[in-house]
């Protein structure tokens, strides 16, 4: 620690943060975007910023934003420097700075380490999810579901009204505004309308849908009368054939621990490629 130099850094650092990024990915597992400029710069370049550099290569970063409640972190400590203190040190400047607020720590490369010391310095884990990662070389067949019929996407009320009818019975579910949740897929360069499906049964009423951005699979959803018949199943299988036609390698999708679709998606060939998490410490 004594060989650490502690300074702030800024946009002037994004590579440095970059190759840090890269750096946890490559042992820890998580998401592969968290590398890009866009989160990067939305998880480590928030109002306040603190690193630690050793012979000019940035070895450990933490940020906090404070404009919301509660204040949020992210953290990263480059695999080399663990063990010494330097996580314990990001992690009371970064609690230090939220002062009295709830701080909320998301890591979007969580490792075992990283967990223990969270949950000794009080903070509760909220939120986890496995990044999962599908070899587009070996592609899994499904049969296909008895009177179903699959078409793209089409952005109105009814795939948002299929969306809802999907998960309004998930744990935690909060709707979102209907034109709110379209205008989000609208905007987003990387929606894929012309893979993304929504499946009807045989009278036309949808029934399930998925949504594709790039090469995720961003939302699976089927209404809780036709589950259990392969429609989910048919749908991610379908949408992976789509992207390999497409010239993808590999496909992602993100799922929540307490997510029972996890165990269809490992049968359908996905691997596990890491964790992601939040944790809150509250105050009061």
């Amino acid at each position: 620690m004594d060989a650490l130099i502690w300074k702030e850094f800024g946009e002037e650092h994004l590579a440095a943060l970059t190759d840090l990024a890269e750096a946890c990915l490559a042992v820890d597992g998580g998401l592969p975007l968290f590398t890009g400029s866009a989160l990067l710069r939305a998880r480590l370049l928030q109002s306040r910023t603190f690193g630690a550099w050793h012979e000019g290569g940035l070895v450990a970063a933490v940020s906090v934003g404070t404009a919301r409640q509660p204040a949020t972190s992210t953290g990263l400590v480059h695999p080399d420097w663990r063990g010494q203190g330097v996580g314990s040190r990001l992690l009371s400047w970064a609690d230090d700075q939220a002062g009295n607020n709830d701080l909320l720590l998301t890591t979007e490369s969580w490792s075992p380490d990283a967990d223990a010391l969270f949950t000794a310095r009080g903070f509760e884990r909220t939120f986890a999810e496995w990044v999962l990662r599908h070899d587009l070389a070996a592609l899994p067949e499904v049969a296909h579901p008895d009177g179903v019929i699959t078409e793209p996407v089409t952005l109105d009320s009814e795939l948002f009204a299929t969306y809802r009818a999907s998960f309004a019975d998930r744990p935690g579910f909060v709707e979102p505004a209907a034109e709110e949740w379209l205008e989000d897929l609208r905007e987003d360069d990387g929606y894929r309308s012309d893979l993304s499906l929504i499946a009807r049964g045989p009278d036309g009423t949808a029934v399930g849908f998925l949504n594709v951005i790039d090469n995720w699979i961003d939302q699976v959803g089927v209404v809780p009368a036709w589950r259990g018949r392969r429609v989910g199943a048919y749908l991610v299988v379908t949408v992976l054939r789509s992207l390999a036609a497409d010239g993808a390698q590999e496909a992602w999708l993100c799922v929540n621990d307490d997510n029972p679709a996890a165990a269809l998606y490992r049968r359908l060939g996905f691997r596990d490629a890491g964790r992601r998490a939040r944790y809150l410490h509250r105050r009061g």
